[in-house]
């Protein structure tokens, strides 16, 4: 039983309020078999899903997870799939289930029957330098939307080209925007250019384009821990769904005070 069909059947009187506490509180932690312990009250505590990393798990693994998930939440996002182990998790998943894979961000979102994608009013923009950078933007540009913001993304418009940026930065401003991701490689200016031009929030993330002396996404990490334009936080190199689940923490505190 999830929260929601608790909280239907508390309000039917179908449960006494002891009961219902009862069982929010098992919903804290799951144990899936004797190889996972699911946080499946996270959302509700933390206003963040539960994201299942699919990197050191077996398929078998995942399933399991991702079913346990699809009973207890209603939803299961799981990222860094494959596609070809997207191919056989959905596969063996239930017909009416809602699937949505995103081949460049490797993210797969399920729904079970009659899950509401959430939305919020929080406004996430986000921009890359280039489009190595893309996969990355996608990642959190997604995780964003699962957290109910409403996303605009403008890709390849890096330092390399500065001319590039300023339309992108006048749409974002004009719809007035919570907070800005910004993804780069290289030498990761592309934050510091932001950040000298707007007044919002805005999570750099390096990624590991680049190759030879600092690769890798080395430098862009480093240039943007030592930006001197303020008011930028910065994530690990790759972290598109932590600077996913940061946005969007942000933008949706703001949305429920937007006048």
């Amino acid at each position: 039983m999830n929260l929601r069909e608790i909280l239907t059947r508390l309000s039917k009187g179908q449960l006494s309020v002891e009961e219902a506490e009862r069982l929010v509180k098992t919903l804290a932690i799951k144990a899936v078999s004797n190889f996972a312990r699911l946080d499946v009250g996270r959302e509700l505590r933390r206003d963040v899903p539960e994201i299942i990393l699919a990197e050191g798990k077996t398929d078998d693994q995942l399933l399991e997870i991702v079913r346990a998930l699809l009973m207890d939440a209603g939803r299961a996002i799981v990222s860094r799939l494959q596609k070809e182990r997207y191919e056989y998790i959905v596969s063996r998943l239930p017909e009416d289930c809602e699937f949505e894979y995103n081949e460049l961000a490797k993210i797969l979102v399920v729904r079970g029957r009659g899950y509401p994608k959430p939305s919020t009013g929080g406004r996430v923009g986000i921009l890359t330098a280039g489009t190595h950078d893309v996969p990355v933007a996608e990642e959190a540009r997604i995780i964003a939307e699962e957290m109910g913001c409403t996303v605009k993304t403008f890709y390849d418009v890096g330092a390399a080209g500065i001319h590039r940026l300023f339309e992108p930065l006048k749409a974002l401003l004009e719809w007035d925007v919570d907070v800005i991701v910004v993804v780069a490689g290289r030498e990761g200016a592309l934050p510091t250019v932001v950040g000298s031009l707007v007044d919002v929030p805005i999570i750099a993330v390096p990624t590991s384009s680049g190759y030879g002396y600092g690769g890798k996404g080395k430098t862009a990490l480093m240039a943007m821990l030592q930006s001197c334009s303020l008011g930028i936080g910065v994530v690990n190199i790759d972290g598109g769904v932590p600077a996913g689940v940061l946005s969007a923490l942000i933008a949706n505190r703001v949305a429920k005070f937007r006048a």
